[in-house]
């Protein structure tokens, strides 16, 4: 059976759902174990869109499972050696999920998004313009938009609920939440997973400018990375082509769909509004675009 096309929500009969996130379905397997099933719906300013973006959820499961195996060496991750078709017995069931459903051991997630940025954009930019800073961390006088830093910054944000937006927060803030030998664990990890995946993808024509990752401990307190890895919708990937300094460069991830939304008379408060066709399209492209460029053997 040919596995369809989008998926806006998954649906099993037989497995509790334990969760629905933004772009997430999480299933419960047993004590130990979840399954994560990654949907073609999309979100931007922290509210889920009507429409979702074709094949989306099967490009994020392949890029962050590349990203898993090639990092791993750095840090294990959360994937459990266990196929889908072991979990899911029924054909029918299993055929929607193909290409972007994992199974996952169970952990405790950090109360922190470790953010690493690599170039001055977004938020950082605009905290950059008001305060010469970015979390408290001081930056040289008169860098532009767009810019290189000196070097890969870390600069962690508290996870907020559905619906709320997440703030930026300062190291001391993440010791005080979590301890200071786990903080500093998770800053030198972030700042080791960036910056080698940054050398890969600028092999192949892609700037991560900046990417969030998240880290979960197991029963013996040892971290690992988890959610999803160096996605387009964990990260802002810039074409290195179309890169100069002083400009917000065009990118393969949904700032496409972000830029868009700009232009409407939205508050950014659900509903959002929904995507033309071409914008659906051209983002499913950049997608794509981005995952055979990242992944495909060079």
């Amino acid at each position: 059976m040919t596995a369809p096309a989008t998926l806006y929500q998954s649906s099993l009969s037989h497995l509790p759902l334990r969760a629905r996130g933004k772009v997430r379905d999480i299933y419960d397997l047993d004590d130990k174990h979840l399954l994560i099933v990654t949907t073609d719906r999309l979100s931007a300013f922290d509210v889920i869109l009507p429409d979702p973006i074709p094949g989306k959820g099967r490009v994020l499961t392949h890029v962050s499972n590349f990203w898993f195996n090639r990092l791993q060496h750095i840090l294990p991750n959360h994937l459990a050696d266990i196929t889908l078709e072991q979990v899911l017995p029924n054909e029918a069931e299993r055929s929607q999920l193909e290409g972007r459903a994992i199974v996952v051991k169970k952990l405790q997630a950090l109360p922190v998004e470790a953010i690493v940025r690599g170039y001055l954009i977004g938020s950082g930019w605009k905290d950059y313009q008001r305060t010469g800073a970015i979390c408290a961390i001081a930056l040289p006088k008169g860098l532009q938009q767009a810019q290189q830093l000196p070097e890969p910054i870390f600069t962690p944000s508290s996870k907020a609920e559905m619906g709320a937006h997440d703030e930026n927060i300062t190291f001391a803030k993440v010791v005080a939440l979590i301890g200071p030998t786990l903080a500093e664990q998770m800053r030198r990890a972030s700042l080791q997973l960036y910056t080698e995946a940054a050398a890969h993808a600028l092999e192949r024509g892609i700037i991560i400018a900046d990417t969030k990752f998240e880290f979960g401990l197991d029963a013996n307190g040892v971290l690992h990375l988890i959610d999803e890895a160096l996605t387009p919708d964990s990260s802002r990937f810039w074409p290195a082509e179309h890169y100069r300094v002083g400009i917000s460069p065009p990118s393969f991830d949904k700032q496409y769909v972000r830029d868009y939304l700009e232009t409407l008379d939205w508050d950014k408060k659900p509903p959002a509004p929904a995507l033309p066709a071409a914008v659906i399209e051209q983002t499913a492209a950049k997608y794509r675009e981005a995952e055979i460029k990242l992944t495909q053997a060079s």
